[in-house]
């Protein structure tokens, strides 16, 4: 489990460097998260509304689960492929659970992987995250910031996003700052402090494993 640094800073996650874009000779500038401009502890001085909810399953469902994951947390990679997917098959298509996934931002490469899961939309949204979870260990280790960027890229591709639309959305300051206010704003909200957590109708559970899901869910539904 990853734990979050306090969610007071100034630019909340303080990484290597000092611009806010990553300039480098082999590609285009990416967004960053070093010196974004300052905000308040629960993200109210950045304009986060334009942030869409990714959530799947059907509104009305009796449960409602929010998972708060980082795309650069192993733990939470884990849990990607052995506890989301047999919940998927199991609660969320068949209309007992409502999945909202929130982002939370360690490092800039997992905002950066954030900006590509985001970049198709929420039809793609969970394809792409799929593709980034189960690849994780290969994305984050591809080298220099740079290469990593390209590998984020290739993921973009392979979800049939083209060159331009990757490098707008990678390049997008605004939306840089605003989804980082926006998870300052959701984890001081429901007082998240490492990864993944999960809340299940409003209550705060840490790291589980699948039986244990499922056993606190089948409870809910009295079955």
């Amino acid at each position: 489990m990853k734990r979050l640094l306090p969610i007071v800073a100034v630019a909340v996650l303080a990484i290597a460097g000092g611009a806010y874009w990553m300039n480098t000779q082999q590609s285009a500038p990416v967004a960053g998260v070093t010196n974004i401009e300052p905000v308040s502890s629960d993200g109210a001085d950045v304009e986060t509304s334009g942030i869409v909810e990714m959530m799947m399953g059907a509104d009305d469902a009796p449960i409602t689960i929010v998972e708060y994951a980082s795309f650069t947390c192993p733990h939470c990679a884990t849990f990607h492929t052995q506890v989301l997917k047999p919940l998927k098959a199991d609660y969320v298509d068949n209309g007992k659970v409502k999945f909202i996934f929130r982002d939370v931002y360690f490092d800039r490469f997992g905002l950066w992987a954030s900006m590509v899961a985001r970049c198709g939309g929420p039809e793609k949204f969970f394809g792409i995250t799929d593709i980034l979870m189960e690849t994780q260990s290969e994305w984050t280790r591809a080298g220099d910031p740079t290469a990593i960027a390209g590998s984020l890229r290739k993921t973009g591709r392979l979800a049939g996003l083209d060159d331009d639309t990757l490098q707008a959305c990678l390049q997008d300051e605004d939306k840089a700052k605003a989804l980082v206010g926006w998870f300052q704003e959701n984890a001081a909200a429901d007082n998240v402090s490492a990864t993944p957590t999960l809340i299940i109708d409003g209550e705060k559970h840490s790291n589980m494993s699948y039986d244990a899901l499922r056993e606190i869910l089948d409870a809910k539904l009295g079955e």
